[in-house]
């Protein structure tokens, strides 16, 4: 059971990410075969990050009133077909429907998935296996670009699609070893009014950084209706979130954390193959390769992870991790105004290896819910860091376009112009990261019994 939770584990966060990342370094043949511009090709990632963050939450609750095999396979099913569409589509709005069917998939399967964590394994097992999701999350978010460049290169840009479906195959033949059958949250039918809200509230929201044009209106209706969303849950007998998530510091403080580290990374990491084609003058695949160095660091630091852990404790050791993905970020603004890339290598190094320090943002706070919360404690984290994805790649984004339209109007050629935008984006992301590095001793701090549940005493090997 234990390691076919893992494989499972691994299979889904990697895939599931690499929906996020792989596209970019794709964008510019595919803005190219359907005459797209920068604005346009923003939405194609945001397509499946915005459905994907919208409904986590909603899912998380889902999956434990329907059941993980069965909500895990209609899941699966739906991501090969968003997979297939949109390998074959042939227009923009085509290309973005398939995107937001794979999102709401996604949505779904992640918190399934994640709450494997906290009902197949024990303690210890929860900590190898967050370390191995967050290892394979890094892994696609930073191979992405590199798989995404030579798929567009070498067999057109429909094959960044294709390429998920045999992770999806795999893991329906796994699934029912893997997942139990049955209900794990009870039958109670789930609060409607609730779901709609704080799902519309957060694609609202998240929309409103992505259109400058209508931000207002937009920023205000998402406002509104989370704010409806919270006053309804403090009043509500059947919460969608249960007070016992809400009102634990750890776990709150944990999607604080995932939150900042979203932001901080993954609006940098979209953008970065289009500095390396446009300023650096490299092909597809040399723009994505250079990533690859953060997937490499990830993997060589996330042995260190438990030690680090035991000895330092899980505040200290997020502490340190965002702490080094911030100085990543600066040493890559450092370096941005030189046309070569080497320079860049330790700053991603750097990001690589920090990132795989913050595992027990996830681990502690699985360990502080109990297990008939495991999925909306799952959706509520992955909501975290999903939003903050998308969040991440709309504020990056009206940054860096802001900048660079300075730059252009002051009459720097375009390369450089995007570089500054870049170089304003870099800073940006390394503010928000080291102020999680600044928050995470004081919401991540052990106290005697926080990691323990009294509702949940049995474990699952």
């Amino acid at each position: 059971m234990t390691r076919r939770t893992l494989v499972v584990l691994a299979l889904g966060a990697f895939v599931t990410t690499l929906d996020n990342t792989i596209v970019a370094a794709g964008a510019p043949s595919i803005g190219r075969d359907l005459a797209l511009d920068l604005g346009a090709l923003q939405w194609i990632a945001l397509g499946y990050m915005l459905p994907f963050a919208g409904l986590l939450l909603v899912a998380g609750a889902l999956v434990d009133r329907w059941g993980r095999r069965r909500t895990l396979t209609a899941a699966l099913l739906a991501f090969g077909a968003g997979a297939t569409a949109g390998g074959f589509a042939g227009t923009l709005w085509l290309l973005v429907a398939a995107r937001v069917l794979q999102g709401v998939a996604a949505a779904f399967l992640v918190p399934g998935l994640l709450s494997l964590l906290r009902t197949n394994l024990d303690a210890r097992g929860r900590t190898l296996g967050a370390a191995v999701w967050t290892a394979c999350l890094a892994a696609a978010l930073a191979l992405g670009p590199a798989l995404g460049g030579a798929l567009s290169e070498y067999l057109g840009w429909g094959w960044i699609f294709f390429v998920n479906l045999p992770f999806v195959a795999a893991m329906l033949v796994l699934l029912p070893a893997t997942a139990p059958p049955g209900r794990a949250g009870g039958t109670r039918a789930p609060p409607l009014g609730a779901m709609a809200a704080v799902t519309a509230s957060l694609v609202l929201l998240t929309t409103a950084l992505a259109e400058p044009r209508f931000a207002q209106p937009l920023f205000a209706a998402g406002a509104v209706l989370g704010a409806g969303f919270v006053v309804r849950e403090r009043r509500a007998r059947e919460r969608l979130v249960p007070a016992a998530l809400t009102g634990n510091r750890v776990f709150a403080g944990s999607l604080g954390l995932q939150l900042l580290w979203g932001l901080g990374i993954s609006g940098v990491f979209f953008f970065t193959p289009l500095l390396h084609q446009e300023f650096l003058g490299l092909g597809p695949v040399g723009a994505g390769l250079p990533l690859a160095g953060v997937a490499v660091a990830v993997v060589a630091a996330t042995p260190l992870v438990p030690v680090a852990v035991a000895r330092a404790g899980p505040h200290r050791t997020v502490a340190a991790g965002l702490a080094v993905v911030g100085a990543g970020l600066l040493t890559l603004a450092a370096v941005n105004h030189l046309p070569q890339l080497w320079p860049r290598v330790p700053g991603l190094v750097l990001i690589g290896a920090g990132s795989a320090c913050t595992v027990p943002m996830t681990s502690h706070a699985l360990d502080v819910v109990a297990e008939r919360h495991a999925g909306t404690a799952s959706g509520l984290l992955t909501a975290a860091r999903e939003l903050s994805s998308a969040l991440g790649v709309a504020l990056i984004g009206v940054v860096l376009t802001s900048v660079r339209g300075a730059r252009l109007a002051s009459g720097a050629p375009a390369g450089a112009a995007l570089a500054g935008g870049y170089t304003a984006g870099l800073l940006t992301a390394a503010g928000l990261t080291l102020a999680g590095a600044l928050l995470a001793p004081r919401v991540l701090r052990d106290r005697p019994g926080v990691f323990s549940s009294p509702h949940d005493k049995r474990t699952v090997p």
